[in-house]
C-alpha cells in the first residue's frame, strides 16, 4: 500500500502532538459518544452523510488500529487550555483508498478560529516526518468550500489525474511535504 512505513516506525497508539493551542491526543472510549454526535448528524453531509451507530464505530475501530498496523491513525483534537473537544484528525489508508489521506472534522461551535489548520497541519508534519509516507492527499466533496480552502491553506494543489475511493466524485488535493 502507497505510504505505508516500516514496521520498526510502528506505535501502538498515537502519539501526543501540541501545537500553540491544541492537544492531538489518543482516542478515548468517551470520545464515540461525541463521533456519535457529528456524524449522525448534519455536519456529516459532506462524508458520505450521516452514519449508524455501528458505521461510527466501525470508523472509530479504524482510526485507532491503523496505530500498530501502519504506524499512522487518528487523533482527538482538544484546547490545550480547557480540554475541550473540538473534532478530530486522521492520516489513514482505508483498504478502499488509493492513497493515504490527511482528514479533519470539528464539532459545531469551533469551526472559524484555525483549529482544524492547526491540527491537520500537525498531523501533515507528522505523517511525512515521523512515520514516513512519501505521499498524502485530501479527499474533499466538491461543495464542501471550508475543507476546499483549508487544504489550499496548507499549500495543498488538486491533482485531477489522481484516483479517488471507489470512484467516488470528489476531489484529490495533494499534500507538499513540508
Amino acid at each position: 500500500m502507497t505510504g505505508d512505513v516500516s514496521s520498526s516506525a510502528r506505535r501502538l497508539e498515537a502519539p501526543l502532538i501540541r501545537t500553540n493551542r491544541l492537544l492531538l491526543r489518543p482516542y478515548r472510549i468517551e470520545d464515540f459518544e461525541h463521533l456519535l454526535t457529528i456524524y449522525g448528524g448534519d455536519r456529516a453531509q459532506f462524508i458520505g452523510g450521516r452514519l449508524r451507530p455501528r458505521q461510527v464505530w466501525d470508523g472509530f475501530m479504524n482510526v485507532i488500529g491503523h496505530w500498530p498496523v501502519h504506524g499512522f491513525g487518528g487523533w482527538a483534537v482538544e484546547l490545550s487550555g480547557t480540554g475541550d473537544l473540538v473534532g478530530e484528525v486522521a492520516v489513514h489508508h482505508p483498504v478502499d483508498y488509493p492513497e493515504v489521506e490527511l482528514g479533519w472534522l470539528l464539532f459545531e461551535g469551533f469551526e472559524g478560529k484555525g483549529y482544524a489548520t492547526e491540527a491537520a497541519a500537525a498531523a501533515r508534519d507528522f505523517a511525512f516526518r515521523e512515520a514516513g509516507v512519501s505521499s498524502l492527499v485530501s479527499y474533499i466533496d466538491p461543495d464542501n468550500h471550508p475543507s476546499r480552502r483549508l487544504a489550499e491553506r496548507m499549500g495543498a494543489v488538486l491533482d485531477p489525474t489522481a484516483p479517488t475511493p471507489n470512484g467516488d466524485p470528489c476531489l484529490v488535493y495533494r499534500h507538499p511535504k513540508s
